[in-house]
């Protein structure tokens, strides 16, 4: 008998389409037999890092690239006068490799360089594709990439670190733009600055933002030029290495967002046109252009790619020590169509002629590859169509990450805070947007991330307070728009938080309501860098209302921490009211409690759930969070018997419920 897919059992609606979800399965198992023929595990295909770009050996250096369609390459440099040199030409040595090896009194530890390609018809310089060190002149603005061999290399003091898989806990950050100053901020200065806040405020993960080197600063990251370089703008390879090993050592996950989704399309820094044809990594025809990025898409179905970028996984894990990736633009992937106007309103839409068999299958290898290396690694997917099995392993039927992004949630509060008046929300339709997730595949919540904090949009706090934050965040100010703010915006957090079925994820700055926007330096704005950068003064003030979230953040952390792997138990509904607009619901002893009604208090207020006694351990209106301290949070509260319910061991709770307040309850029998 035909063994079935879990995903499909578990599923009952996707039977229809069970030719399409086994048939995406036998092709992965098809290609990962095809490209290990000569190696024993897809790990041991993926080292290409390891033959290709520059690498030291005694007495010189070895030089291997990958360019088919070249018909002549040479190094060139301040060794060459940068100029093509007999001396500094490599060597075809068939399959469209080349080769050279270059001694050590032309090539120094932190010279540039760069190749000089030729092809039938055409010329131009490139930068190697597998080059791990790129630097820009601060003079000319060009790039180039750099030997590099220091005598003094970083030794990993943690050997085996283990990122708490479950209940992750993530701080999404960006380097470049962590620091105070109007500038580009180092690896050093986050590490020694930025890292000790994220330690103290009890996240368990950091997503390093624009690790990739790419030559515009203002893309965040996403037009990447050099896959395999550390930016340089933030410092050395070393530095990056002493920052990950740091926060192993203090328990904190590093997770890389990693650009496989598309390229830069400069062809003097990046992989457009590398040997002067159109198809080396990406497509040829009318696929090769992104509609909407302006960018290139790879062809997943070339070998010589899935060798690049599945190498390029590799590379990141042994190399620096990554605790894994998050993978951007998945969505665009999934679909020739990249996603855009499509509704992705049913399961038909996604089992059709529109979905890309490659680069499914490229991503599918890639988890595979991923979790070989390190079994521990944590593998995130930012997708939005909702595509079933995403996240369940590769066995089940499955694409194999660990989390899928809610990228819905956020999306859904501002729509919320946009269209509707607060006495309108609606607590049952918030419930059931923050909870209507897959149930075999674990996802990550999030309020707000850096999409949400651009040019063009607006954080929560801003939304809610806008420009009395300007004006009235001094403690000892009465505003309404900034108490109705801050106290929505604990409420809004705490609850996605609470619902998050495995992970939970902030953007830097937003635990404690950074005010404005993300803004890079660009002609429109004069280049500066006032945007591009983290006011941390305003949550070190004491004068300031900032510091309240900033430490509603931490006891809402802290609150999740005090029970294990929480965010993996059942979410179990106690009570919701649309009239009231009071939100109840249970995860394993803690009571979480949200009254969104702006102007009623509710005394006594009577909730059937499980028997024993309970305790406020979180109470978001507690004076020292900015709140009005309405409760007494020192009282204990006890269940009444019911004897209809007494089977069930349950009881009615009552309560006093402030408005606009969010309580925590710890249960004990």
């Amino acid at each position: 008998m035909k063994k079935v897919l879990s995903i499909i059992k578990k599923d009952p609606w996707l039977a229809p389409y069970q030719q399409a979800i086994e048939g995406r399965y036998k092709y992965a198992q098809e290609r990962e037999k095809l490209l290990t023929q000569e190696s024993k595990s897809l790990s041991d295909f993926a080292t290409g890092y390891m033959f290709y770009g520059l690498h030291k050996i005694p007495n010189g250096w070895i030089f291997r690239e990958w360019a088919p369609n070249a018909t002549r390459i040479y190094l060139i440099g301040s060794f060459s006068h940068w100029q093509d040199d007999e001396k500094f030409r490599l060597q075809s040595i068939g399959n469209g490799n080349w080769e050279l090896f270059i001694s050590d009194e032309d090539l120094k530890h932190e010279d540039i360089y760069k190749l000089s390609m030729h092809w039938d018809g055409g010329h131009g310089e490139r930068i190697p594709a597998w080059a791990t060190r790129v630097v820009q002149d601060p003079v000319t603005y060009i790039f180039s990439a750099q030997a590099w061999a220091p005598e003094k290399q970083y030794n990993f003091k943690v050997k085996d670190f283990k990122p708490a898989k479950d209940s992750l806990l993530i701080y999404e950050c960006h380097i470049g733009m962590a620091q105070e100053e109007e500038k580009v901020g180092s690896f050093e200065e986050f590490r020694l600055k930025v890292l000790p806040r994220i330690i103290a405020d009890g996240y368990n993960a950091i997503q390093i933002m624009a690790i990739q080197e790419h030559p515009y600063y203002g893309s965040f990251g996403y037009h990447v030029s050099n896959f395999f370089a550390v930016s340089s703008r933030n410092g050395t390879p070393e530095e990056l290495k002493r920052l990950i090993d740091d926060a192993h050592a203090a328990g904190i996950a590093v997770i890389m967002d990693i650009v496989h989704s598309h390229a830069v399309k400069n062809e003097n820094e990046g992989l457009g046109r590398f040997d002067g044809s159109y198809n080396q990594y990406f497509y040829s025809d009318e696929r090769r252009e992104h509609p909407a990025w302006d960018s290139l898409c790879f062809d997943y179905a070339k070998p010589q790619v899935l060798h690049f970028l599945l190498s390029n996984c590799k590379f990141w894990l042994e190399e620096y020590k990554f605790d894994g990736f998050r993978f951007d633009g998945v969505t665009s992937m999934l679909y020739w169509s990249h996603g855009l106007n499509e509704s992705f309103s049913g399961y038909e839409d996604y089992y059709n002629m529109n979905q890309n068999g490659d680069a499914i299958c490229y991503l599918t290898l890639a988890n595979e590859l991923i979790h070989q290396v390190n079994p521990h690694a944590i593998t995130i997917a930012e997708e939005m169509s909702g595509m079933p099995g995403l996240a369940l392993p590769f066995k089940d039927g499955g694409i194999g990450f660990d989390y899928r992004m809610a990228m819905g949630i956020p999306d859904y509060w501002i729509k919320l805070l946009k269209e509707k008046k607060d006495e309108d929300w609606n607590v049952t339709d918030i419930f059931w947007e923050l909870t209507n997730r897959r149930a075999d595949e674990k996802t990550i919540s999030y309020a707000e991330s850096h999409d949400q904090a651009l040019v063009g949009d607006k954080t929560i706090i801003f939304r809610l307070i806008d420009a009395a934050m300007y004006w009235h965040m001094m403690c000892g100010d009465d505003d309404i728009t900034v108490a109705r703010g801050m106290a929505l915006h604990k409420m809004i957090r705490l609850l996605t938080l609470a619902t998050s079925k495995g992970a939970y994820l902030n953007f830097m700055g937003n635990e404690f309501g950074h005010p404005e926007w993300i803004d890079f330096p660009r002609e429109g704005n004069g280049w500066s860098y006032k945007y591009a950068r983290r006011q941390w003064d305003l949550v070190d003030r004491k004068d300031l209302k900032y510091r309240y979230l900033n430490k509603f953040d931490n006891a809402m952390l802290s609150t999740i921490k005090s029970v294990k792997n929480l965010l993996l138990t059942d979410i179990v509904p106690v009570w919701d009211n649309r009239g009231d607009q009071i939100l109840a619901f249970m995860r394993k002893d803690l009571l979480f409690i949200f009254n969104f009604n702006p102007v009623h208090s509710f005394a006594d207020y009577k909730f059937l759930t499980k028997a024993g006694k309970y305790k406020v351990i979180l109470n978001s209106d507690d004076l020292d969070m900015g709140g009005f301290q309405r409760i007494d949070d020192s009282v204990k509260y006890f269940t009444q018997n019911d004897p209809l319910y007494e089977k069930d061991q349950k009881g009615w709770l009552s309560l006093y419920i402030p408005s606009r307040t969010a309580l925590v309850l710890k249960r004990s029998k």
